[in-house]
């Protein structure tokens, strides 16, 4: 076990090594979200092998996230038992051993039995990379952190469009997954051999940066002015800032509206993502009539906007509104509703439609690192998963249903009504989000 240089913590340089952390969760779940969105580019090669109506092919994007959902409180008991890097590890190499096992379906059935073990691998992940920026980052840096991941959910995206339509052009769709599936059997090597559980069992960080992240007040060097909570009377009072008990038990958790509102409102959020990741690329190629390359460009504009809103978000949040989450989740749910209403006459110039989805894109994640971080400043760490999965949970059972809901609306309606459905839900997501208090300390 190495030893630590024994200077006084104040009189140490603080070592970085949390921002390594960010970096390698980054890139994980840059490799596991790709892993979830290739389906939404091979969609409609699939649909030509195997025939299906858009209902049919709604409920086989639904079916990751199902079991994407239904393994959340499961995984949180995992992470809570065994740890995030032992849990972490296993699930990212499962993630890649289903994405493979994807690209060598021979029917319909193998591909929805793939399709949800990719969901119950990938399960642990988003749990495991929240309880790690609970555990390595102080409250000041944790919506930034939580933007620096969020915004990998999002860059997947991004890729999967460009890669996938080359692969499909020079391959097939099959050939996605099969490429997909490699990176993601390095990179949990390096996790498992760089990032700790806790920061104080690292042997790359040292005493000053413990106390940074564990908010020491010894520390004093680490003090900064935008740590100081300033009152805005008018936005407090629209937020409901409130002095909010910390819940130190899973019962109080699940008896906590705060948390539940909170799971509820990235329910419908999340629902409007999971709903444009499954269909853009199928709308752009048989509405707008574009080709599979340009459809691959046009395909990533919203993700493109996502990662950047995601980031932007986290630094709002931590930076410019004194760690208030709320704000974030409010701007995202209404300018969100009305951009759905203006992609109802969207044009069939690719340009004009990269720029309005990426817009679309930017606008809907401002507000997504805010759920993530939310329940972090009223949990008590240890029982941070239990908070977290609840709130995943619900996050990804409306990205379950908007996809089968998306391909319903469309055998019966058409995109109009699509469009028209999310603007709703979005409404909903400002209503409810109004509902759930602003945890605040005004010392």
């Amino acid at each position: 076990m190495s030893t630590r240089i024994e200077l006084a913590p104040a009189q140490q340089k603080t070592t970085h090594h949390r921002w390594w952390v960010a970096t390698l969760f980054f890139l994980i779940y840059t490799v596991a979200a790709a892993d979830r969105a290739n389906l939404g580019v091979a969609l409609p090669f699939i649909r030509k092998e195997f025939t299906m109506t858009n209902t049919e092919a709604g409920a086989l994007a639904s079916l990751f996230l199902i079991a994407y959902a239904l393994v959340q409180l499961p995984s949180a008991w995992l992470i809570s038992r065994f740890g995030v890097r032992k849990v972490f590890t296993t699930s990212m190499v499962l993630t890649s051993v289903a994405t493979g096992l994807t690209g060598m379906v021979g029917s319909i059935f193998q591909l929805k039995i793939c399709r949800m073990l990719l969901g119950v691998a990938e399960g642990p992940l988003p749990i495991g990379v929240t309880s790690t920026i609970n555990n390595w980052f102080p409250s000041r840096e944790k919506g930034i952190a939580s933007g620096i991941f969020l915004s990998s959910i999002k860059l997947g995206p991004v890729l999967t469009p460009i890669i996938g339509s080359l692969i499909i052009t020079h391959w097939g769709w099959k050939e996605i997954f099969l490429f997909f599936a490699l990176p993601g059997l390095l990179l949990p090597i390096l996790w498992y051999f760089f990032v700790a559980d806790k920061p104080e069992n690292s042997r790359f960080t040292n005493a000053a940066e413990i106390d940074l992240i564990n908010e020491k007040a010894a520390d004093a060097r680490q003090k900064q002015p935008q740590d100081q909570y300033k009152k805005i009377a008018f936005l407090d009072a629209l937020i409901r800032v409130r002095p909010v008990k910390t819940l130190n038990s899973s019962g109080q958790i699940y008896r906590s509206w705060n948390v539940w509102g909170c799971s509820l409102g990235y329910c419908f959020q999340l629902g409007i993502s999971s709903l444009l990741l499954a269909w853009i690329p199928t709308y752009l190629l048989t509405e707008k009539q574009f080709s599979v390359m340009g459809m691959g460009f046009v395909a990533a504009a919203p993700w493109v906007g996502a990662v950047l809103g995601n980031l932007f978000g986290g630094i709002i949040s931590d930076k410019m509104l004194g760690k208030r989450r709320k704000p974030g989740m409010l701007i995202s749910a209404i300018s969100t509703s009305v951009m759905m209403l203006f992609l109802i006459y969207i044009p069939a110039n690719p340009l004009i439609c990269a720029l309005l989805l990426f817009l679309t894109g930017l606008l809907l994640s401002i507000g997504f690192s805010a759920y993530m971080v939310y329940p972090m400043s009223f949990i008590a760490r240890r029982n941070f998963p239990t908070a977290n999965a609840i709130v995943n949970m619900g996050g990804q059972l409306g990205g379950a249903a908007t996809p089968f809901i998306g391909g319903l609306i469309l055998d019966y309606y058409g995109w109009n009504t699509v469009f028209v459905f999310m603007s709703i839900i979005s409404i909903l997501t400002f209503i409810i989000v109004l509902t759930i208090e602003e945890p605040m300390k005004t010392a």
